[in-house]
């Protein structure tokens, strides 16, 4: 435990000291800042908590990020009302208003020269010449003008998880949390938005396991059946997709990811605490045969290996992929990431890792499926 807050501790440092950095930079530069999530053009970020608090970003850990409740105002209310409109103001003005933008895929810079501005602005807060950009209603903002999200935006049934990953403070969000499990009457209402809102994808995970929700064969087939088009994506750690009626639900899905981080128990339990490679292996080969079984193609089912410096080894990336191969998934993909920071890949950072399969967003992937069958294994976003 010592361990764990440490590592929070110089997290939270280094984004302090690139929150400073990157404003700095930007005014040196005469830059302004635009979030995509914000301005409705992100695929990933937007997500609605299990409680229906709303978030601009994935890692919303404290609420810093909570732009409104669905249960007090519509999304469109929200999504344009006085914290969001706070947010883009701020970083019309070159600032980040939240720490966690530092680590945000969606954090964009836009030139000074690209923004303009209208004189004014109800509510006194007009700005010089090319320095904002005002809608009708006297909001502040760099970059495109914000719309309604369209392409993406996750979906948190529940924030609660049967293990411990070192590189999540999911019980911090558990703490702020009204409830820890959306009911079906929520969700099928969330359904609902998702069709009015015409989303191309919804990413149905966030700060909790997904499969642990007592209401998963009821709600992923609802999600279905009220969006027969969006791509619906999960990332589950396995463990608990144990039954045929979890697996049976699991179709309703378009991309299954299966977080499994490493290929024994003993790498895996040094970033994912009460967590079991053996089960979590065994039920994703179970998910393969149960969807085999009946001539199905979907869900695309993806082996997401996190990446770290005691997994990383050559001899253990082939081994993965050759059990990845014998579990039958389409996918394995290979992510490096900063969190816990002495867990870092310097492998994959070295370019170590740059023979094994091709490079993505993701990292790298293997793409495991016969040749008539292949094609873009995901779109960008998880």
């Amino acid at each position: 435990m010592k361990l764990r807050r440490f590592n929070w501790i110089i997290s939270d440092l280094l984004r302090k000291a690139l929150k400073r950095y990157f404003e700095w930079s930007a005014r040196l530069k005469g830059q302004r800042f635009y979030c995509r999530a914000l301005g409705g053009e992100s695929e990933y970020n937007m997500t609605i908590n299990c409680d229906l608090t709303v978030s601009c970003n994935c890692q919303d850990y404290d609420g810093s990020g909570h732009i409104g409740n669905l249960n007090k105002n519509s999304f469109k209310e929200v999504f344009f009302g006085p914290v969001a409109r706070r947010f883009r103001e701020e970083l019309a003005k070159g600032k980040l208003p939240i720490m966690t933008c530092t680590r945000c895929g969606d954090l964009q810079r836009v030139p000074k020269s690209q923004s303009r501005a209208v004189t004014g602005v109800p509510g006194g807060v007009g700005r010089a010449a090319s320095e904002a950009e005002t809608d009708p209603d006297g909001q502040i903002f760099a970059g495109p003008k914000p719309r309604l999200p369209y392409r993406g935006m996750l979906l948190e049934n529940t924030v609660r998880c049967n293990i411990d990953c070192i590189g999540c403070d999911r019980q911090s969000a558990a703490r702020i949390r009204t409830t820890t499990q959306m009911d079906l009457d929520k969700l099928s209402r969330m359904a609902d938005l998702v069709h009015e809102l015409g989303l191309e994808s919804l990413f149905y995970l966030n700060l909790g396991e997904p499969f642990l929700s007592p209401n998963i064969g009821q709600e992923l087939p609802l999600l279905r059946q009220k969006n027969p088009d969006c791509r619906i994506v999960i990332s589950t750690n396995g463990i608990i997709l144990n039954s045929d009626t979890k697996r049976e639900a699991a179709l309703s899905a378009s991309h299954i990811f299966f977080s499994i981080a490493g290929v024994s128990d003993a790498m895996l339990k040094k970033y994912e605490h009460f967590g079991s490679y053996e089960k979590a292996y065994a039920n994703m080969k179970a998910l393969v045969e149960y969807r085999n079984a009946r001539g199905l193609a979907q869900p695309l089912l993806e082996w997401k290996y996190l990446l770290f410096n005691w997994n990383d080894d050559p001899q253990t990336i082939a081994q993965a992929i050759e059990l990845a191969k014998a579990a039958g998934v389409d996918a394995i993909s290979f992510w490096p990431t900063h969190n816990p920071f002495y867990g870092y890949s310097y492998r994959y950072a070295l370019g170590r890792l740059n023979k094994v399969g091709v490079k993505s967003w993701k990292g790298r992937e293997v793409d495991l499926r016969p040749a008539v069958k292949q094609g873009p294994v995901t779109a960008s976003g998880v």
